[in-house]
C-alpha cells in the first residue's frame, strides 16, 4: 500500500470518528462512537432520526467541517459513510490538513 492510500485511509478514519462524535454530542444520542456502525441508516429504521434531527446533522456538517450541503440533498444523510464520502469529495479532509 502506498503512502497516498495510507493517508486517505487515515483521513477517512479521522473523519468517521469526528462525525460519530458530532452526531452523538449534537443529538444527545445514547451511544458510544464504537456502537455506531458506519453503514447504519441515520433516518428511518436505523437510528430513527427525524426531519429536525436531519437539520441538526446538516448544521453540524456545515459548522464542524465547513462544507455546505445543498438544500434537498438528503442522500448525504443516508449513513455515516455517505456523510464522510461527501466530506471527502468536498474538500473537508484537505481543509483539515489531509491530502484527499
Amino acid at each position: 500500500m502506498n503512502a497516498t492510500t495510507r493517508r486517505k485511509i487515515a483521513v477517512r478514519a479521522e473523519l468517521i470518528r469526528r462525525v460519530k462524535d458530532d452526531l452523538i454530542g449534537r443529538l444527545s444520542l445514547p451511544y458510544q462512537p464504537e456502537d455506531l456502525h458506519e453503514d447504519v441508516s441515520l433516518l428511518g429504521s436505523g437510528l430513527g432520526l427525524d426531519s429536525l434531527d436531519a437539520l441538526e446533522v446538516v448544521l453540524g456538517i456545515e459548522q464542524e467541517f465547513g462544507v455546505r450541503v445543498e438544500e434537498g440533498n438528503v442522500s448525504v444523510l443516508r449513513s455515516i459513510n455517505t456523510i464522510v464520502d461527501y466530506l471527502m469529495a468536498h474538500g473537508a479532509a484537505t481543509a483539515q490538513g489531509g491530502d484527499a
